[in-house]
């Protein structure tokens, strides 16, 4: 969902022309006062502010700014910038932080799954080393022996589940 702050005239047709382009639904505040009381109900992916607003209502403006949350902010001056220019913009800075989540995203898998290989590889090696006891009751074996299947197909789960380097790099649009 997208936040549009703005007292312009255009401001329901600034919202449709986003809505179209994005395929977000739109939500038009008029004043910063009431932006902030949305912002407190809602999450947005982006938060379209009117400059004018922003440089007319500096403490206003900058309690907004608190209220964000992950919202990208996108300032935008309505009396010079037209609808194809604000749709562009818009669009623009949602595929940032698009790209930008896919790439934490993937980072952060990569890193768990750096953390569980460690883990895996230790646990296969200690049931292996295990099973190699002469003196093992059969029973105890079993068990291992399970474990060990369980956890050989925990790794191949794990593997099938991340994607390579260059498919990571695809999909975050890099």
């Amino acid at each position: 969902m997208i936040l549009l702050v703005t007292p312009s005239e255009r401001a329901l047709e600034c919202a449709a022309a986003l809505s179209k382009a994005t395929g977000e639904e739109v939500l038009v505040a008029e004043s910063l006062a009431r932006a902030i009381t949305l912002l407190r109900v809602e999450d947005y992916l982006a938060v379209v502010l009117d400059q004018y607003l922003l440089e007319t209502r500096p403490q206003e403006a900058e309690a907004t700014f608190e209220h964000l949350g992950t919202a990208i902010p996108v300032h935008v001056n309505f009396a010079i910038s037209g609808m194809e220019r604000l749709v562009r913009d818009v669009r623009a800075a949602v595929q940032r932080r698009q790209r930008e989540e896919a790439q934490a995203r993937q980072a952060a898998m990569g890193k768990l799954h750096g953390e569980l290989n460690g883990t895996i590889t230790a646990l296969l090696l200690s049931s292996e080393l295990a099973l190699e006891c002469s003196d093992l009751p059969r029973a105890a074996a079993e068990k291992l022996q399970s474990v060990y299947a369980l956890v050989t197909r925990l790794r191949k789960q794990l593997e099938s589940a991340v994607p390579t380097d260059q498919a990571t790099q695809r999909a975050a649009g890099v």
